[in-house]
């Protein structure tokens, strides 16, 4: 039996799909945002930059989409994290800026993560599909 739901009043159904626990989803931000650093290493792109920023931005607002909304201040701030110590200083060290400036760099994140997580947890009723059996016809199930 597949479980598919719908908001209400609406007429459109989808798979319903189970999204990562809180924690889960903060040890994978962290070790994409490690990937990422890699990767941005690889371009020559670690330093405080708009690049960087974008990067970290998106790897939040993805891990976000496949994350519940509480989730959405911990991939904030493994995506802080990741991004202040390899893009900002270069030798995995957590730097302070002040607390308007990293601050907001927290909020940053955190919003593209929250903003992502957001549409899973609108109100849907849940509809069972029972399969057809093969060669029924009418649609009707039989006996």
């Amino acid at each position: 039996m597949r479980m598919y739901s719908a908001r209400p009043g609406g007429r459109r159904y989808h798979p319903v799909l189970d999204r990562l626990p809180v924690a889960v989803s903060g040890t994978v931000a962290l070790v994409a945002g490690g990937a990422l650093a890699l990767g941005l290493g690889w371009l020559g792109e670690l330093h405080a930059g708009w690049f960087p920023y974008i990067a970290y931005t998106g790897l939040a607002g993805l891990a976000g989409a496949f994350s519940r909304p509480l989730a959405a201040p911990l991939v904030g701030m493994a995506a802080w994290v990741c991004c202040n110590a390899f893009a900002e200083h270069r030798h995995a060290e957590l730097g302070w800026s002040g607390p308007g400036l990293e601050g907001g760099h927290f909020i940053l994140f955190t919003a593209a993560a929250l903003v992502l997580s957001l549409p899973a947890a609108l109100p849907r009723r849940a509809i069972r599909v029972d399969r057809l059996p093969v060669g029924g016809g009418s649609g009707h199930r039989l006996g």
